[in-house]
């Protein structure tokens, strides 16, 4: 569908889309917090694994490492939100790596390294993967790469 400004609007399946992948970028978030969270087990682990170290570089180490997760967690979700608004602008690359965002994700459910929000970001992620590519959302895709 066109506007009266000559920009094509995105279907229905392009927005529920966009929505899905918002809802995986915000667990990334979650994720991170949920790390925060768990600061004392994460310093029991280091200090378990390493009982040589002293009890200032467990904490040092502990605080890096969550540091460096949750710095992570950030990335993923300010480029889950970048790609998500590409996609609804029509981008068919943005939905291409927000695929393999979603495979990525998925493989490390299999391997063995989920939690409930990461089960939840995939769902999510998922269902906005088929709604990307309904026939709907490829010539929507179609008409802006044409259009662009």
């Amino acid at each position: 569908m066109t506007t009266a400004t000559g920009k094509s609007t995105p279907p229905p399946t392009i927005v529920a889309a966009f929505f899905g992948f918002l809802v995986s970028g915000a667990t990334a978030l979650a994720t991170g917090l949920l790390l925060l969270g768990a600061r004392q087990e994460a310093l029991d682990a280091v200090r378990s694994g390493s009982p040589s170290m002293s009890r200032e570089e467990a904490e040092f180490a502990t605080t890096v490492t969550l540091g460096v997760a949750v710095g992570i967690a950030l990335l993923v979700a300010l480029v889950h939100l970048w790609l998500s608004f590409k996609l609804k602008a029509g981008r068919n690359r943005a939905r291409v790596v927000l695929t393999l965002f979603t495979l990525v994700q998925a493989a490390s459910l299999i391997t063995g390294q989920g939690n409930v929000v990461g089960y939840v970001s995939v769902a999510a992620a998922a269902v906005a993967v088929v709604l990307a590519y309904l026939p709907a959302s490829n010539a929507y895709v179609a008409s802006v790469e044409r259009a662009g």
